[in-house]
């Protein structure tokens, strides 16, 4: 018999773990948007792992800015940015305070609310497209810098909440390099921390970091 998925909300003692642990454990969890036009739920298909301090790909390697300072504070909480001039992200802080660790939110499968996700994403050719990768996740769900910050496991209304879903088994679960990732200086391209459930057509292809080049 098929059951429903978990619709209990994740406690903040879930993201206040290692990152490497939260990571590969959202997988198959529900990511709930509610929006003034009404609510959209995303299962989580990928997602990528950032060690704060311990990661020279992590936007908190340097240490806090008032770009990246919500990845300073409590976990549960979530973290929002600019890319490109042109692109949003997300992000679910976890570790705990201070550490700044985050795992990014690469991809999904939307489960409830379709309609108001392509209005979004009128680009997409099919449904599986609707959030295959960070920028488009963020636009199908309407996330911007305005939701940065936001308290995901705050009591009462909130626009972005995680729910327990049906996890990934871990005999599904896949890990390999991060996309896109620069080492800075470090080894940070060679960290297999994205996690991915296996054979699902919402995950989004891998691409290795290319250094831009410079004009003459």
């Amino acid at each position: 018999m098929i059951t429903s998925p978990d619709r209990t909300p994740l406690p903040r003692a879930f993201f206040d773990r290692p990152v490497l642990d939260v990571a590969p454990d959202l997988l198959g969890r529900l990511l709930l948007r509610t929006t003034p036009d009404g609510p959209i739920v995303l299962r989580i298909t990928e997602v990528e792992a950032y060690d704060g301090p311990n990661d020279p790909g992590s936007h908190a390697y340097r240490g806090p800015t008032a770009r990246n300072a919500v990845m300073f504070g409590p976990p549960g909480h979530v973290y929002v940015y600019f890319t490109y001039g042109m692109w949003h992200c997300m992000n679910l802080v976890c570790g705990p305070e201070g550490r700044a660790c985050a795992v990014l939110l690469r991809a999904g499968e939307i489960v409830e609310g379709v309609e108001l996700a392509r209005k979004r994403r009128p680009t997409a050719r099919k449904d599986t497209e609707l959030a295959k990768g960070p920028a488009r996740l963020a636009t199908a769900l309407e996330v911007d810098r305005s939701l940065d910050g936001t308290d995901a496991c705050a009591p009462g209304e909130t626009p972005l909440r995680v729910l327990t879903g049906t996890p990934v088994s871990s005999g599904l679960v896949r890990s390999g390099p991060r996309t896109g990732v620069s080492g800075a200086g470090g080894n940070a391209e060679e960290h297999p921390w994205r996690y991915w459930a296996d054979d699902d057509p919402t995950v989004s292809p891998y691409r290795a970091h290319v250094p831009r080049r410079r004009s003459s």
